[in-house]
Formats: C-alpha cells, structure tokens, sequence
C-alpha cells in the first residue's frame, strides 16, 4: 500500500470521479443503460469491470514491492465496478438509493467487522501480506459501491443536486482533516471514513461533469470527461512522489 499523504487523496478523489465518469461512459452512452434499466447495460458492465478489477487486484497482490501503477489500477477498476454495481442495485433491482446505500453501508461495516475479528485490526498500516491484502481490496469494492450509492442520494433524493452533493462530501471530508490535525480521534477510524467520502464527492463531482445542463451538469461527454480525468491522473501519478507506506518498507527490507 501507499504511504497515505496529500498526493494520496488528491488522486484518490480523481480515481473516484474517474470511476463514476468511466463506469457511466459503458453502461449508459455505451449500452444505454440510462434509458432502460432493464436491458441489461449495468449488469454487463459489472461483470466486465468486475474480471479488471479482480485481474488488478490480483496483480496488486501478487505483487512483490509496491507499483503506484499497478495499485492506482486497481482502485480506478474498483471504482468502476463500484459504479455499476450500485446503478444495478438501486435501479435495476429496483432498490432506490436509501435502500441500496443501507445495503451497501451494511456489507462495509460487515467487512470491516469480518476483518477486526480475524485479524485483531483493520489499520491499513498492516496491510503487508496477501490474506491482509483481500480483506483491504474487498472492503475498498463495498466502500466504492457505497459511495455511488450515497452520493446518488444525496444528490437525487434530497434536492441538493450535484454541486450541493459535491459541497456536502467536501465540507465532510473538511471536517475530518480538521479532527485529524486538531484532536486524538482514532487515525484508523478517520482514514475509514475519509475513504468512504471520498467515492460519493468524486460521483457527484463526476455527475456534476457529465450530465446535461437541463439536470444541473455541465454536459461534458462521458468519454470527454474520463479522458481528461485519466490523463490528470497519469501525470500525478508520473510526479507526485510514489512511496511505500513505512509498513511496506520494513517488509521489503526484511526480504531483500
């Protein structure tokens, strides 16, 4: 895993947006989707995101030292899938967002309790070792999931549209750098919901990009959208600096 600075969450919250752009881009202008919840676009495009992210997951695992490129893969294809999964889940299941988003919360908090239970911790200061590494990959797929759920929410059902979502999630987030750097909150507990919040604020900065100007958006294309979010963050990537989480370090150092 990565060392958890600025640059982390910076291109955390592109990742998200990204997914959200790039999941839509399939499963709506691709198989239309949006027009028919029923004809199978968003189950398509889960399955098809799903076989690339447990291709990256898999590499990531696999992987001996730390990749930035392998591991931003990785969650750019849970971000995705997370995408589809959830349209699947509130629209075509028929859900709704509240109902889909208690489900979603439910099967992270479950994860999460799965993870503490055999493992005595869910910091991903000791996410080192394959079985540490499934539990992280599979709670990240629910939280991804989860965030296009509640930010669809928020932004559908509450009236606030897509900026209101946007500025709800960032004075969230807001609120939890400041408990960071002003109190002794649990750092672990902190980096879950950072996390979690994260996904919702790049579906609704996503939506917010993609949607047409009749719905609050600014009608960008989705392919438009993806490619510019794609292209910023191969570039962040390239040049902010990519470290191994100290965890990380002393484990490679162990097996050099």
């Amino acid at each position: 895993m990565p060392a958890v600075t600025l640059g982390f969450w910076i291109v955390k919250v592109l990742a998200t947006t990204l997914g959200e752009t790039g999941g839509d881009a399939v499963t709506m202008t691709t198989l239309h989707a949006d027009t028919n919840a029923h004809n199978g676009g968003y189950l398509i495009g889960t399955g098809v995101f799903l076989v690339i992210f447990l291709g990256a997951a898999v590499a990531q695992i696999a992987a001996k030292k730390f990749n930035p490129w392998i591991y931003w893969c990785a969650i750019v294809a849970s971000t995705t899938v997370g995408t589809a999964m959830a349209d699947f889940f509130d629209r075509s299941l028929g859900i709704g967002y509240t109902g889909g988003a208690s489900i979603l919360l439910a099967c992270v908090l479950g994860s999460l309790a799965l993870w503490y239970l055999t493992l005595g911790t869910v910091n991903v200061q000791t996410v080192a070792t394959p079985k540490v590494e499934i539990f992280y990959w599979v709670t990240i797929t629910f939280s991804q999931t989860l965030g296009t759920a509640l930010g669809d929410w928020i932004a559908g059902d509450t009236g606030l549209g897509y900026r209101g979502g946007a500025v709800v999630f960032g004075a969230a987030l807001a609120v939890l750098a400041a408990l960071y750097y002003w109190t002794d909150i649990s750092r672990v507990s902190l980096f879950w919901a950072a996390f979690i919040l994260t996904r919702p604020l790049g579906a609704t900065v996503g939506d917010l990009l993609d949607k047409p100007a009749a719905q609050g958006g600014f009608a960008v294309s989705r392919p438009m959208a993806s490619t510019i979010i794609l292209v910023t963050i191969v570039a962040l990537v390239a040049v902010l600096p990519q470290r191994a989480g100290r965890h990380l370090m002393a484990r490679q150092s162990q097996l050099d």
